[in-house]
């Protein structure tokens, strides 16, 4: 275990939410389907679903506070720290074009190659239609309707769950919308080399009708 998931852990721990740790899942539509049914949560549990190398840098008390708050919304879906408005045909959430035009909305703190950190900054918090995948919570409720199985027209086992899933809730006419909290992604999230990534966003572009855009 790496000492950011040592961390993460014992943060979680502080706040009082049950963690699972699923280091050898073969997939991560099973990973978290299988975490899922093992808790059986109720319809308004909290669901969080995030990668193991991020920290959450807000105090225990003011995160739950924040987090109940939004999941609390009439109509709540997906809430994360990053996402966007606006979900073009080519199904690239963080698509610069869109960016440039404010779609994108959220922040998160990164490393770059020599360890500095640095804020990516979207664009301040409102709804969305998909967020991505370091972190995302939700309700059982939410879950049960949106379905945490890997689409049978994915063939990769790793990728665009984050855009599958929050997708799915928003055409259900549930809400997604940015969480302001302040987290770190000890990642680069540089996904989009990896043969499984293409392969998955082909196949969701061929399955969904974009673009997607909250009707503001």
């Amino acid at each position: 275990m790496t000492e950011t998931t040592d961390k993460l852990l014992s943060y979680f721990a502080k706040c009082e939410i049950q963690s699972f740790l699923l280091p050898k899942a073969s997939s991560i539509f099973i990973a978290y389907q299988h975490a899922y049914l093992t808790t059986a949560p109720k319809e308004d549990d909290i669901i969080i679903m995030c990668h193991d190398d991020i920290e959450i840098r807000e105090k225990p008390e003011i995160f739950k506070s924040k987090l109940i708050k939004l999941l609390s919304e009439d109509k709540i879906g997906f809430v994360g720290p990053a996402g966007t408005s606006l979900l073009g045909r080519d199904a690239v959430w963080w698509n610069q074009q869109h960016w440039a035009m404010k779609k994108h909305h959220g922040r998160v703190y990164h490393l770059d190659p020599q360890g500095k950190e640095y804020e990516t900054y979207y664009g301040k918090p409102s709804e969305v239609v998909v967020l991505d995948g370091l972190f995302l919570a939700t309700t059982g409720k939410v879950i049960e309707s949106v379905s945490l199985t890997k689409p049978p027209y994915f063939s990769g086992e790793w990728d665009f769950y984050d855009l599958h899933y929050t997708s799915s809730a928003f055409l259900q006419g549930y809400k997604n919308k940015i969480i302001d909290i302040n987290i770190l992604h000890n990642s680069r999230g540089e996904l989009v080399g990896r043969d499984s990534w293409h392969k998955n966003r082909d196949s969701f572009i061929r399955h969904t009708k974009l673009p997607l855009s909250v009707e503001k």
